[in-house]
């Protein structure tokens, strides 16, 4: 909803208007995040005992794995995940690190044979009030972007339109990842 005139509301006009979006309230309430950050709950902890598809594993390292994010920002929407469970970057080993690193490069050089992007988000959010999402668990997001692929329709819409479905995405970069490979 857009307000034309914040007097319609209450307090003095500042000359802004603004975009109400409520329904952001439900990601900022936590809903569905883990109620307890053992790792038990933690979705991070849980998923590598999946099988792949399940999982939506895109690939496996030794201290790290590469997953699709169930909430993504864009089409390819990924994530690379220490298995030990930690919140902070400075918390992870150097192995841990650097390998995390070669996985994102790789994941970068995945897409480029897979999607073909322009461009890339690639950062990590800790902490609550650093934006992660799930925050007791380290998770580096890596996102594909296309000139022209943002726009207002979520914010007004409430609505994301994804070109492809995560099983299908999953698979189309894990067959990339395994060119790489070969």
């Amino acid at each position: 909803m857009i307000v034309e005139d914040p007097q319609d509301f209450a307090g003095e006009p500042d000359g802004l208007r603004r975009l109400w979006t409520p329904h952001r309230m439900a990601y900022i309430g936590g809903e569905g995040k883990p109620q307890d950050a053992s790792t038990g709950q933690c979705p991070f902890c849980v998923i590598p005992s999946k099988s792949d598809e399940d999982g939506l594993i895109v690939a496996r390292g030794t201290h790290a794995y590469v997953v699709l994010n169930l909430f993504p920002y864009n089409s390819g929407h990924l994530m690379v995940v220490p298995y030990e469970h930690v919140s902070l970057y400075s918390q992870v080993p150097r192995e841990v690190m650097i390998e995390i690193g070669e996985l994102t490069q790789k994941a970068m050089r995945a897409f480029d044979v897979a999607m073909q992007p322009a461009g890339f988000n690639i950062g990590i959010n800790q902490g609550e009030a650093g934006g992660a999402g799930i925050a007791a668990h380290l998770h580096q997001h890596v996102v594909p972007r296309w000139v022209g692929d943002s726009n207002f329709f979520p914010i007004i819409g409430q609505t994301k339109a994804m070109p492809a479905l995560l099983f299908d995405t999953r698979n189309q970069l894990a067959a990339a990842w395994a060119k790489l490979d070969n």
